[in-house]
């Protein structure tokens, strides 16, 4: 029950399992972050660029968006409380807090029974998920082109 070079971590567990349970950890943080530093930009997107990232260069270029185009602006006014806002800005963003809450709390739960993260994530049959995302994530990028441009 090693890492991936079969060392041990820390408690028995493997290094990848407290690297997947810090990182599952960080995402109600980035909640609150989203709630207490961020304000929704009223454009529907970048409200990114207020943590100094770069503005979309699709939009920018083309005035087309890019696939996670405003899911930033929509987990920061679901933060808000504004759900309906978040929905109509981008569907995705709803999604992708949602999905990230609770992998954050199935990465607690297995953390608190004594199981390995890692180990437990390695025996998932993990395509059909990342299919059914993949395809939210087209919808919603298809749904965005459509109320921008």
């Amino acid at each position: 029950m090693g890492g991936v070079d079969g060392s041990e971590g820390v408690g028995g567990r493997s290094a990848e399992h407290w690297v997947l349970l810090v990182g599952a950890g960080l995402v109600p943080v980035l909640l609150v972050v989203a709630r207490v530093f961020l304000e929704p930009d009223e454009r529907g997107h970048g409200t990114h660029e207020q943590l100094g990232l770069p503005a979309c260069m699709l939009m920018d270029l083309w005035e087309v968006p890019c696939p996670g185009c405003g899911v930033t602006t929509a987990v920061t006014l679901a933060a808000h409380g504004r759900v309906g806002e978040s929905l109509a800005t981008q569907p995705f963003g709803i999604v992708a807090a949602l999905l990230g809450l609770g992998l954050s709390t199935w990465a607690l739960v297995e953390h608190l029974r004594g199981r390995d993260l890692w180990i437990r994530l390695r025996g998932q049959r993990l395509g059909r998920g990342a299919a059914i995302v993949g395809t939210a994530l087209l919808l919603s990028w298809i749904y965005k082109i459509a109320i921008t441009v």
